[in-house]
Parts: structure tokens; sequence; C-alpha cells
């Protein structure tokens, strides 16, 4: 499912148009970039958790040469859905 898909199916779901069901999405993506670098973590009962991780330096290979590179460190997004969500997906 694509983003427009998904907003047609958010609009028909939540019988709102489909601007207002795209004005909705954005909202949402924005308010998670704003809040999750300053919070860690945005917990939303039902759906799931959206959680800020730091992920180690490490050394990786250039795929194309074999040659061994360094790989920084870095922060990033991790989603563990709830369990209600979960069991449903596999009922």
């Amino acid at each position: 499912m694509n983003k427009s898909e998904f907003v047609a199916a958010m609009s028909r779901h939540g019988a709102m148009s489909k601007a207002d069901a795209e004005k909705v999405l954005e909202v949402f993506r924005h308010t998670l970039e704003m809040e999750l670098p300053e919070t860690d973590r945005i917990a939303l009962p039902g759906i799931g958790v959206f959680a800020v991780v730091e992920k180690a330096a490490r050394k990786g290979r250039n795929p194309a040469t074999g040659l061994e590179i360094d790989i920084p460190a870095k922060k990033a997004i991790k989603f563990k859905p709830a369990k209600e969500l979960a069991d449903k997906i596999n009922h």
C-alpha cells in the first residue's frame, strides 16, 4: 500500500475527505519528527511504540571492492507494534 492508497483508506474509515486524511497523516508525520528527538519514545496504545535507538559504530565491507570501512554510530527509529495490532495481523 502506498501513501495515496493509505490516505484513501483513512478517508473511508474515518468518514473524512481525502484532503483531511492527508492533512492528518502529515500532522502525524510532523509530530513524530519534532517530538521523537526530544522524548526518544512515543507510545500509542493499541498501535505501538516509536523509539529512538543508538546504533554503535562498526566495521563494514564495501561490496564492490571488498575493502573494510568504518560505519559511524548513528541514531535510528525502531517501531514495536502493540500486542493487539500484532494479534490482528497474525490471527
